[in-house]
C-alpha cells in the first residue's frame, strides 16, 4: 500500500511543478509520469539497501531515458520533462538542515550534511548526463546500421540481390 501512495503523490506533487515551470498543458500529465517513475526507482532502490546517492544516479538515470523517450513522442524539448521530473529528487531538506547547522554553528553536521546534499545533486547530475550519452550513442548505432538485426537485414537483402 506505502508503494502505491508512494507513486500517486510522486504523480501529483511532479505534475503540480510541471504547472509551476510553465509546462505545456498536455505535456503536465506526463511530466508527473516521469516524476513517479524517477521517484519509484528511488524508493525501491532505498528499500533494498542502496546508498541514497547510488539511488539518486539510478532515478535520474531512469529520468532522463524516460524524458528522452517523451521529448521524441511528443515532439518536445526533453528540458519540460527533465526539470519536473527531478524535483522529488532534489536534497532540499539537506540543504536546509546544512545551512541551519551552519546558523547554529554546529560545523561539523553542517559539513557533513552539506557533503551528502553535494554528492546527491551530482549523482542526479551524473545520472542524467549518462542517460543522454547512453540514448545519442544507440540511436547513432541505429542510424548507422551497426545494430544486429539491421545487419542482418542488410545481409538478407544483398543475399537476394546476387
Amino acid at each position: 500500500m506505502e508503494f502505491i501512495l508512494q507513486a500517486i503523490f510522486s504523480f501529483i506533487f511532479t505534475a503540480c511543478f510541471g504547472v509551476i515551470f510553465n509546462a505545456p498543458t498536455k505535456a503536465i500529465p506526463y511530466c508527473g509520469v516521469v516524476g513517479a517513475i524517477g521517484w519509484m526507482i528511488y524508493y525501491s532502490a532505498i528499500q533494498i539497501g542502496v546508498t541514497e546517492v547510488q539511488a539518486s544516479f539510478l532515478g535520474a538515470f531512469v529520468i532522463g531515458i524516460v524524458a528522452q523517450v517523451f521529448a521524441r513522442r511528443f515532439k518536445m524539448p526533453m528540458i519540460i520533462f527533465n526539470v519536473s521530473g527531478i524535483i522529488p529528487l532534489v536534497p532540499g531538506g539537506i540543504a536546509y538542515n546544512t545551512m541551519r547547522n551552519i546558523l547554529e554553528l554546529d560545523y561539523s553536521m553542517g559539513i557533513q550534511n552539506g557533503m551528502r546534499a553535494f554528492m546527491i545533486s551530482g549523482a542526479i547530475a551524473m545520472g542524467l548526463v549518462f542517460a543522454e550519452v547512453i540514448v545519442q550513442l544507440v540511436l547513432q548505432m541505429l542510424r548507422s546500421g551497426k545494430t544486429s538485426m539491421q545487419t542482418f537485414a542488410r545481409a538478407k537483402r544483398r543475399q537476394k540481390i546476387k
